[in-house]
């Protein structure tokens, strides 16, 4: 089972188009979706776990030349209500 995150990506001015293609390659990365505004990139990740996400974002999708911030939001599941 994956977790799931949101990662918004803010690139240098021109760069959007090089930095989808580098998403594109990573196959954590299971949606990516340029935008107006900022952030430019919105891309959904999925991972095994806290660690692979911080592998992911700080090391691999920092070091994407055009890359100069990140925003990330990991899903999580809320417990289902007791009914009473």
């Amino acid at each position: 089972m994956f977790d799931r995150a949101y990662i918004m990506i803010n690139v240098q001015p021109g760069q959007t188009s090089s930095v989808v293609k580098a998403l594109a390659q990573l196959k954590e990365i299971k949606s990516i979706d340029p935008c107006w505004g900022k952030p430019d990139i919105i891309a959904v990740a999925e991972i095994a776990d806290q660690d692979a996400l911080t592998q992911l974002v700080l090391t691999r999708l920092h070091g994407i030349e055009g890359v100069v911030q990140t925003d990330t939001h990991m899903v999580y599941k809320l417990a289902e209500s007791q009914t009473r």
